[in-house]
């Protein structure tokens, strides 16, 4: 299985108020996998994966409030396959599972891609980053 092909399709980022603390949680989810043809590739198959890659922040003070603010974005995989790779995806995807083997790799490759994304829009709205960065103090630049 190798990944030709990755497309964001929406991204939207909502911030509703200010949190002094937040929960934040992360989710990627699958919401089809299909077969695609592409007529350039004569001897594998390709599978088209559509995700959803969310960021979710809620009160921690108030965790029962429904008010949160929200980055998700849906997204696009293309996967070239081998017709027995195929014949796995879309029988693991009769249950909504991914092969168990490819799982792994595919949601690296989504959290990697869309977590530049989301920091960005962190940045942008002034939400504290999903991704927890150590705090440099000014001694420990110094060498």
């Amino acid at each position: 299985m190798k990944i030709i092909g990755f497309n964001f399709e929406e991204i939207h980022a909502h911030k509703n108020n200010e949190f002094k603390r937040s929960n934040i949680s992360t989710d990627v989810t699958f919401n089809d996998i299909d077969k695609s043809k592409l007529d350039v590739l004569k001897d594998n198959e390709t599978i088209k994966a559509n995700f959803k890659f969310i960021v979710s922040y809620k009160d921690a003070d108030n965790l029962s409030s429904d008010l949160k603010n929200e980055i998700s974005i849906n997204g696009l995989l293309l996967l070239m396959v081998t017709k027995d790779e195929s014949k796995e995806f879309i029988k693991s995807w009769k249950t909504k599972e991914l092969p168990k083997d490819k799982m792994i790799g595919l949601y690296n490759f989504i959290l990697r891609k869309c977590s530049v994304k989301a920091l960005q829009l962190e940045e942008e709205l002034g939400l504290q980053p999903h991704i927890p960065f150590p705090q440099v103090k000014a001694q420990d630049t110094k060498k």
